[in-house]
């Protein structure tokens, strides 16, 4: 397919350069390029194999936000938001510019960020990279021809691996740079080759601008239910985000990104970027059957070089290997990236200290503290060092990706689950019947089945006793399920054990959450665990509300 040019080009943006543009180029063209100029090649069944060398994850140490009018005093600064000066970035937008015109090929493509036309913004992408430039069309939301046509960029993305930035002259941290000016709307990544880099720089795009508008964005994924109720998954990596959002029964709105306005839950992308290694067609038959598509893009993927057969087992490249595909590959998409607003809300945990019942119910007040503590657990032997369950806390469960306090974000979800009567839940894909190398991985088949009564409202009719460790509703028997897992105290053998580890775990949720209290009203520090309510069997019209 031809070119598809835009009518605002870069000159008009103070982009000078004399490299061949190829402008909103569909897949088959951008595979040829890349393949031809050694970008990558292509795998058996279809799929465009690449490497990104050095960077197999997001140089998350090297992301800087210009500290400006703008963002001083809206910017969440600390470890995940780092600042750079005004003058730096004037001079590494300079050196990186020129840098852009010593290339003699380059890729546009204009692209939106959110599928619902209110909240969505326009970003122009420019790559050094073909298979980079399919990458990001690939993730982002692509627009109709006419869309094209009168297409204005708000944003503008320049990605260039080729480039290496100098800390004495730039103000960063390594020859990696990824410099964001929220003010001049321009993102410019260097030094890297790795793709994800380009999608977040748009998550951080929309989770700054949205909340402007009363509209929450989320580091979650997404699915409707047959009667179109739409279920909302918090989790960090590890704890079953994407797996338990895959559900046949039930179609995706998307894996990862997603806003809530007044009216919609919508994805931010168009695809998803899914974790390749040890995949399987039984554990993961959809995400599986993209490795074998043509406009699959694999990250750091071994492939035998003379046969192109995939093996996805292989981490010799990057235990981070990973999948971009278009969303329409996985067969229960919803066609308009979209669905009503939630009904339930759900924050994935994976407690390797065994201490959280396999699923509670929580309170509004509840539901910000959890989401604002993001806790998961790291299991011994993952890193050097770890030898018992480690507790990890990412507020609003995507720490690196919130430019502003965690407490914007907190108090949008709390005012939208009070505003429509959302039901919210904490399941604990984990541990049970004691801590890591102790107890065992709680069942997939029990997790199914309480999340599948939470969605379908027959939860709501249960018996529920107060957790004395946390405070939460946690059900005593549900059909189909084992009543011993509903209560991990009962599935330790030594109680004591369990009472001191619970203790443990309840130090670090309040130690973690003191950087918060003082931006939440009494209710969410009250809903703080440590304030144990006893654990008497309570019928639902006693319970605390969801």
């Amino acid at each position: 397919m031809t070119d598809r040019v835009a009518t605002i080009g870069l000159k008009e943006q103070g982009i000078e350069t004399a490299a061949k543009l190829h402008w909103n180029l569909t897949t088959a063209p951008l595979v040829e390029h890349a393949v031809r100029r050694g970008e990558g090649m292509l795998a058996k069944d279809g799929p465009l194999v690449v490497r990104t060398g050095a960077h197999t994850g997001r140089s998350a140490q090297d992301k800087f936000t210009v500290k400006d009018d703008t963002t001083a005093d809206t910017v969440w600064w600390g470890k995940s938001n780092k600042p750079m000066d005004p003058a730096d970035w004037a001079q590494l937008k300079a050196d990186f510019l020129a840098h852009l015109g010593t290339i003699d090929t380059l890729f546009v493509q204009d692209l939106f960020g959110g599928s619902q036309p209110e909240h969505r913004v326009n970003v122009r992408v420019v790559n050094e990279y073909a298979w980079h430039n399919l990458f990001i069309r690939t993730m982002l939301v692509r627009p109709k021809a006419d869309e094209l046509a009168g297409f204005a960029p708000e944003y503008t993305i320049i990605d260039l691996p080729s480039f290496r930035a100098d800390p004495a002259k730039h103000g960063c941290r390594s020859e990696t740079v990824i410099a964001v000016n929220l003010t001049e709307k321009m993102i410019l990544i260097g030094g890297t080759e790795y793709g994800g880099e380009m999608k977040k720089s748009v998550f951080g795009l929309l989770n700054f601008i949205l909340p402007e508008t009363q509209t929450m964005p989320m580091h979650c994924s997404a699915n409707i239910g047959p009667n179109g109720d739409t279920a909302v998954f918090f989790g960090l990596s590890g704890t079953g985000k994407t797996t338990l959002s895959a559900d046949p029964s039930r179609t995706l709105i998307g894996d990862d990104e997603h806003g809530w306005s007044d009216t919609a839950v919508f994805n931010f992308e168009g695809g998803c970027y899914a974790k390749m290694i040890r995949l399987s067609a039984e554990s993961e038959p959809e995400i599986y059957a993209t490795t074998k598509r043509f406009g699959t893009v694999l990250e750091n993927v071994v492939m035998d070089p003379e046969t192109r057969e995939l093996d996805l087992d292989d981490p010799t490249l990057a235990e981070n290997s990973r999948g971009a595909y278009p969303i329409d590959f996985i067969p229960n998409s919803s066609e308009k990236n979209l669905g009503p607003v939630p009904q339930n809300i759900v924050m994935l945990t994976a407690d390797a200290f065994g201490v959280l019942p396999p699923i509670a119910r929580l309170t509004p007040d509840q539901a910000m503290y959890h989401f604002l503590s993001g806790y998961t657990a790291k299991v011994a032997g993952t890193e050097i060092g770890v030898t018992e369950p480690e507790a990890t806390f990412s507020t609003c469960f995507g720490a690196p990706f919130m430019p502003r306090h965690p407490s914007v974000y907190g108090n949008l979800l709390k005012e939208r689950i009070a505003k429509g009567g959302v039901d919210c839940w904490l399941v604990n894909t984990g541990w049970t019947g004691g801590k890591y190398g102790v107890g065992k991985r709680m069942p997939i088949k029990a997790t199914r089945a309480l999340l599948n009564a939470a969605l379908d409202g027959s939860l709501k009719s249960a018996e529920f006793r107060k957790d004395p460790n946390f405070g939460f509703d946690v059900p005593t028997a549900v059909p189909g399920v084992d009543s011993g897992i509903l209560d991990p105290r009962s599935t330790w053998a030594d109680k004591d054990e369990y009472d001191r580890t619970a203790a443990k775990l309840v130090d670090l949720f309040v130690e973690n959450f003191a950087q918060f209290a003082d931006h939440v009203d009494e209710g969410v520090r009250q809903a703080a665990p440590g304030n144990g309510q006893g654990q008497q069997a309570q019928p639902q019209a006693q319970a605390t509300p969801a």
